[in-house]
């Protein structure tokens, strides 16, 4: 398969989960990636797989909030290959708790990364397909594929600062597609039900992520993840692979002609 031959794609958090398994499954179709991750050595790892498949990847590592990431991302793919074709806008975590008991700082943290972060990387590309179109007559076709949830859509117990930043993210994307379409950029989102990652294991692992130096438990508790279970038609979790093909479709050229569209990965669950 060859849907991204010679693509040059940028994929935030694709040192694990959703965004490795979107990575890996770009470079079997012939796309050149720059991979990120907060954790350089995980980066390199996946660099490392994507490699095999006999195209190239570079690393920019670190924070998507941090104020220089944006500017150093996109740098890094034009340093390292000279065009960005595709932006896939899939970093995150989550911070969990019923309204009363979040605190700015959880609220703002998950703001930050979900949607402040997008905002800012899609802001800088804008320079740079700005800067293009003065000199790519016809514009090349290009594309955005932004990471959204379910929970975006209809909301999600506990889950207040997650589901306000996935639906502005919605709103980002449905923007963008009319700002871009001049430019033969599609924008598209997916919104992803529960997928097999680090963020929906049981909870009672007591794993953490370490984000800014806070220990934040990842995962959510087996009687909720054996309750949202019930609720999927399917009747199980999404594969992080399944997850990868539908981002490959809003990135290849099968969608040349869909923007401003929310594709929901769900397995049948409906918000």
């Amino acid at each position: 398969m060859n849907l991204l031959k010679n693509k040059i794609a940028l994929i935030t958090g694709s040192g694990r989960g959703i965004g490795k398994a979107a990575a890996l499954t770009f470079a079997r179709n012939g796309a050149n990636l720059v991979v990120n991750d907060l954790d350089e050595d995980v980066a390199n790892q996946t660099a490392e797989e994507i490699r095999k498949f006999g195209v190239e990847a570079a690393v920019c590592a670190g924070d998507v909030t941090a104020a220089d990431f944006p500017e150093r991302f996109l740098k890094t793919a034009l340093d390292v290959f000279g065009e960005i074709d595709i932006i896939v806008n899939n970093a995150g975590f989550t911070w969990d708790a019923i309204i009363y008991k979040m605190t700015d700082e959880m609220w703002d943290a998950i703001l930050n990364v979900h949607l402040k972060a997008p905002f800012r990387i899609l802001r800088e590309f804008g320079k740079y397909l700005r800067l293009k179109s003065e000199t790519e007559k016809p514009m090349n076709a290009r594309k955005v594929v932004n990471v959204t949830s379910v929970a975006g859509l209809g909301g999600n117990f506990g889950q207040s600062n997650y589901a306000s930043a996935k639906s502005g993210v919605v709103g980002l994307t449905k923007t963008l597609a009319k700002e871009w379409g001049r430019f033969n950029v599609t924008v598209n989102a997916v919104a992803f039900g529960a997928i097999e990652t680090r963020l929906t294991m049981e909870k009672e692992g007591n794993e953490t992520a370490d984000i800014h130096g806070i220990k934040i438990p990842i995962g959510i508790p087996k009687n909720v993840r054996d309750m949202f279970i019930k609720m999927i038609p399917m009747g199980r979790i999404g594969k992080p692979e399944e997850a990868a093909h539908s981002i490959l479709f809003l990135a290849s050229p099968l969608s040349g002609y869909i923007s401003g569209h929310i594709l929901e990965c769900t397995g049948g669950l409906v918000f």
